[in-house]
Parts: C-alpha cells; sequence; structure tokens
C-alpha cells in the first residue's frame, strides 16, 4: 500500500466547469480540496456527512484509493481528481446510497 488514509466523510466537489462529483475523504483530503479550491484548481468543495460508517464498501475504496493515488502534499499544483473503475464506482455509489446521498 502506497498510503493508509482512512476515509470517514463524504464530500461534495464542484469542478471549475460547474458539475459536480461525490468523494469519499478525510479531513486531510478535505483540507487538500480546500487548498486546491483557493488555488483556482477546483470551485469549491463542502462536506456533506462526517463520521460514515466504515462499512464493507468503505474499507473496499480505502484499499483502491490507497494502493492506487498519492495523497497530494502542500505544493500541489494542480487536482487529480480519483478516476473509479466501474466496479469501484459501484462500491461509492452503496457508500452513498447507506448515508442516504445522492
Amino acid at each position: 500500500m502506497k498510503n493508509h488514509e482512512i476515509l470517514d466523510l463524504i464530500q461534495e466537489i464542484t469542478r471549475n466547469d460547474g458539475t459536480t462529483y461525490m468523494e469519499l475523504g478525510n479531513m486531510l483530503m478535505n483540507g487538500r480540496a480546500e487548498l486546491a479550491a483557493e488555488r483556482g484548481f477546483i470551485k469549491e468543495v463542502r462536506i456533506l456527512q462526517l463520521n460514515i460508517p466504515h462499512s464493507v464498501h468503505v474499507m473496499k475504496y480505502e484499499q483502491y484509493i490507497n494502493e492506487t493515488f498519492e495523497i497530494p502534499d502542500e505544493t500541489m499544483d494542480h487536482w487529480e481528481e480519483w478516476t473509479k473503475t466501474p466496479e469501484i464506482q459501484a462500491e461509492v455509489d452503496l457508500v452513498l446510497r447507506e448515508n442516504h446521498i445522492g
């Protein structure tokens, strides 16, 4: 594993074109998204739900994120939207449904 991030919140990210997407994250990633918004890489980020249950679907997504992506540091020069395989998107959709979002 590259990282060992625990994902415990759901956030809505607004791209610069005005479209939005839901992402699972944590306070570190939310802080990076806020920094990305300040730098103009995304329009905004807002937390929709804190302390989501650590379900099997969250754990599968966590493993995928930790193995696939690097968590940006404060010197980031762009926002990397985490791409999802159809299988992983299904896991995220289940997490959103479990948390009555979407």
